[in-house]
């Protein structure tokens, strides 16, 4: 039981959610042991002790020890609502190992404790946390034993300390999208009176499942003389000829004196200075320049370059300390001017304007341990193939990973952080406010660093919902000022103060959606300031094409759902929950006009089959053209509009949702066709009247000679007729390409037998290439066996499929009843007659077990 991992190391190399701290070889080295092993747990002073994972949570401990069923499973989430009533405790016993009960300093670090928690070492009360936000560093000197050390972790119910919060409060404040009434509570809501993950109580596409535990690592830290602290690589001027930086270094050292500190990348001197230091902590700026930077790019800008900076402190020759530090060199800011009417909103990286396309992402599994550094992978990479750029981390989950923070940085992903507030009114009192002004600095301080952070935004949607969901008729005057007051305090005043003092000048936005950053600048309707959420499509069931008509600045909201595929509903269900009405269905439905409104939407555009099987596949199709007719239409707005952040990226549960990737981070056809919706150059057909427009949309920062050929074709492939031409598309902008007569193009055929095939290409290299049709596909003539012909070969070691169609098939969906659609590189496809397409396998497929579906 008693056998913990202990190491002496640059502490980014194992903390598993990667939290970044650095120590050079050279220096005397910080030891750290991590607190992870012989971990038990057991409702609170009762029962025997189980074997608990660290990090965790108490349902997956539960779940691992058989005490509880999967929650994700069926109904099961309504079987374990019990849980988050009750007060649990996690236990450990360890030795201080090596040289740490020697040295000067020891400390306790936790990097996470969900929620309510006091913390016992050998039976002495050393923490109480009340902020699942935070980091806690105990001090520990004289507390540790030589032998044999006890740590006892007391989890308190959340929902007992919330309502609490309530009565000390003595105000229900706005939580709708506080789902209490699944937790067995009626209409009392008290997620907004404690700082924990606000969809652990519930949205309209999660589950209410409200976990405890020690949700990130735990350390024992020990070192002598003097720590290195932080390392704050602030960019002050940055242009391609020069970057003009200075690096505020923060370390704690027992002796005062005189303190060299040198900083230095790829093992050259950039900077030295000589510093008096005091016992305790000090803070000294070392100015410094890089002539010829190499500068960090978004995904399809440029390469998204990282510099290293160790910074050593010295006493003489001797190296006392010493930290490093990676960050990309770029200028980036929020450009707001006067323009027209209204006030641009957009991006600005290293002098090039930027078109946000991307978009919003929740927590990756309602138990956030279990994501994981390989669920990060996936989903940053599934962002930056898709040829997103910028990712929105929603206000109603968490201050992301540093680990995602470090795979943004490598792929060139732009973030636009939320503070952890969303949807809901907060309390004001001087107690909630400190500890999210402690939580908001342990973040900023965290996170700073990493170039590809863009945004700090204060919130989702609090600033709209106060002004016009209707909240304000529940209250008194004086009690709606009491709220109001309390919402400015935190937006308004506290939250840009912190990101002011604690960066070199991040932009900061008070709301999403907002029209400026002033308290009475609502979201405009139509948007011609600030961001918006475009809700019409769904909510008002505005048709797809309604898009085009609602253009914002920044439209950093708007979606349509769809189901997981196939073999991820098996995963949950039954085969007699095969129906959209079924309980089980329904319940994985949060969205309370979700199913029925999927159905009407697919009766506009396609046949809605019967059968269940095909049913889901459409909805996944449905999806997709709804996602792909947004950015299409957002990009073809720009410069007016310079931003699209589609509602969701991925789920943190196995249902219908808004989601483009599923939990088993399946990728859905929505995700295929806005990869090729964010190619750095596309074209967009677009219909006005009788008239079919070709538009070009070039976010390269080089104009491009590019030449186009439309096909018009019948079902069977042939092409009846064809127009070419030649234009050079402008850097980084939208422009109308060419016109023409949709019945000069069609010439007597009908629209329902008739396809046209538009393909770009600057030389040889294919830009773009599209399917594009006269009509709804539910009048299209589709042939019902179009004729697929699969051949599997090998190449370069590389199983590859040669796929063909005797006639048009739309969006063809490969898969297999093993691995679904995950095992195939390029999926959803419109397969023309005489052309063979290629698709690489992602995993070893037999050809005999490949399945297709298609639009019937």
């Amino acid at each position: 039981m008693i056998h913990q991992l202990f190491c002496i190391f640059s502490l980014s190399a194992w903390l598993g959610t990667a939290f970044s701290v650095a120590t050079a070889a050279e220096a005397p080295s910080i030891h750290v042991q991590k607190i992870e092993s012989g971990w038990q747990f057991r409702q609170y002073n009762i029962g025997k002790w189980l074997p608990a994972t660290v990090p965790g949570t108490v349902h997956t401990d539960l779940l691992d020890n058989g005490i509880i069923e999967d929650p994700f499973y069926r109904m099961n989430e309504q079987e374990v609502q019990w849980i988050d009533k009750i007060n649990w405790e996690y236990q450990t016993e360890f030795y201080a190992e090596g040289e740490i009960p020697e040295c000067e300093r020891q400390q306790l670090v936790f990097y996470g404790l969900d929620t309510w928690a006091d913390v016992f070492l050998n039976g002495e009360k050393i923490a109480s946390a009340d902020n699942m936000f935070r980091t806690w560093k105990i001090d520990v000197k004289g507390k540790l034993k030589p032998g044999v050390n006890t740590l006892n972790v007391r989890f308190y119910s959340p929902i007992a300390k919330g309502l609490e919060q309530l009565e000390a409060y003595g105000l229900a404040i706005p939580a709708d999208n506080d789902y209490s009434q699944y937790g067995g509570m009626g209409k009392v809501r008290v997620s907004v009176y404690m700082r924990k993950a606000p969809y652990h109580f519930g949205w309209d596409w999660g589950p209410r499942l409200v976990p405890s535990g020690i949700w990130r690592p735990i350390t024992l830290e020990a070192w002598n003389d003097t720590r290195v602290e932080d390392v704050f690589i602030r960019q002050p001027e940055v242009t391609k000829q020069i970057a003009r930086l200075e690096a505020e270094v923060s370390f704690r050292t027992e002796n005062a004196g005189e303190v060299e500190v040198d900083l230095l990348s790829e093992n050259k001197l950039l900077a030295t200075a000589k510093f008096p230091a005091t016992a305790g902590t000090n803070r000294i700026n070392l100015p410094f320049s890089i002539r010829n930077p190499r500068l960090w790019w978004s995904n399809g800008l440029g390469a998204p370059h990282l510099y290293r900076f160790d910074i050593r402190l010295r006493r003489g020759r001797e190296v006392i300390a010493s930290y490093r530090q990676t960050t990309g060199i770029r200028s980036l800011k929020l450009v707001r001017e006067k323009e027209g009417k209204g006030e641009t909103f957009r991006f600005e990286l290293n002098g090039a304007p930027v078109f946000a396309k991307g978009a919003n992402s929740i927590p990756g599994d309602v138990f956030l341990p279990r994501m994981g550094r390989a669920g990060y992978e996936k989903m940053v990479q599934s962002a930056a193939e898709a040829h997103m750029n910028m990712i929105r981390v929603w206000g109603g989950g968490i201050y992301e990973d540093d680990y995602f923070f470090e795979l943004c940085d490598r792929y060139g992903i732009l973030v636009w952080q939320d503070f952890a507030f969303a949807c809901a009114m907060y309390p004001g009192n001087p107690e909630f406010l400190e500890n999210v002004k402690a939580e908001a600095i342990d973040n900023i301080i965290r996170l700073r660093n990493h170039p590809s952070l863009a945004l700090w935004c204060g919130n989702n949607e609090v600033d709209v919902a106060w002004a016009r969901w209707g909240w304000k008729k529940r209250y008194s005057e004086a009690e709606q000022q009491q709220i109001s007051d309390a919402y400015v305090a935190l937006a308004h005043e506290l939250l840009p103060e912190l990101v002011s003092r604690y960066t070199d000048g991040d932009d900061y936005w008070p709301s999403s959606p907002m029209s400026g950053p002033e308290v009475d600048a609502h979201e405009l309707r139509p948007a011609t300031s600030g961001d918006n959420h475009y809700w019409g499509v769904w909510f008002e069931k505005h048709r797809f094409e309604d898009f085009e008509k609602n253009i914002g600045r920044f439209i950093s909201e708007y979606g349509f759902q769809s189901f997981p595929e196939m073999g991820a509903i098996r995963k949950f269900t039954l085969p007699e929950d095969y129906s959209i009405e079924s309980e089980v269905m329904k319940h994985h439905q949060r969205s309370y006009i979700g199913n029925g409104l999927i159905r009407e939407y697919m009766g506009w555009y396609y046949k809605v089959p019967d059968d269940f099987e095909q049913f889901i596949y459409m909805g996944q199709v449905l999806q997709a053209r709804g996602m792909k007719t947004a950015m299409q239409a957002h990009r073809r707005n720009m410069p007016y509009c310079m931003g699209s952040l589609l509602w969701q990226l991925n789920d943190c549960w196995p249902a219908a949702s808004w989601s483009v990737i599923d939990c088993y981070q399946n990728r859905k056809a929505a995700w295929y066709a806005v990869r090729e919706a964010c190619k750095p150059f596309i074209f967009v057909p677009r219909f006005a009247g009788n008239q079919l427009e070709l538009w070009s949309v070039n976010d390269h920062r080089r104009t491009l000679p590019v030449t186009y050929r439309v096909e018009i074709r019948d079902f069977a492939g042939r092409v009846l007729r064809s127009r070419e031409g030649s234009f050079r598309a402008s850097a980084n902008v939208s422009e109308k390409i060419t016109a023409w007569e949709i019945n000069a193009l069609l010439e007597g055929l009908p629209a329902e037998e008739a396809v046209a095939v538009i393909r770009m290409q600057e030389g040889k290299t294919v830009l773009d290439e599209q399917t594009v049709y006269f009509t709804e596909h539910k009048n299209l003539r589709l042939p019902e066996n179009p004729g697929i012909r699969i051949r599997s070969i090998d190449r370069n070691g590389k199983q590859w499929l040669q796929v063909t169609a005797q006639q048009l098939a739309c969006n063809v969906m490969f898969y297999t009843e093993e691995s679904g659609t995950s095992a195939f590189g390029d999926n959803f496809l419109d397969l023309l007659p005489g052309k063979t397409y290629e698709i690489e396998c992602l995993a070893p497929v037999a050809p005999d077990r490949i399945k297709t579906r298609h639009v019937r």
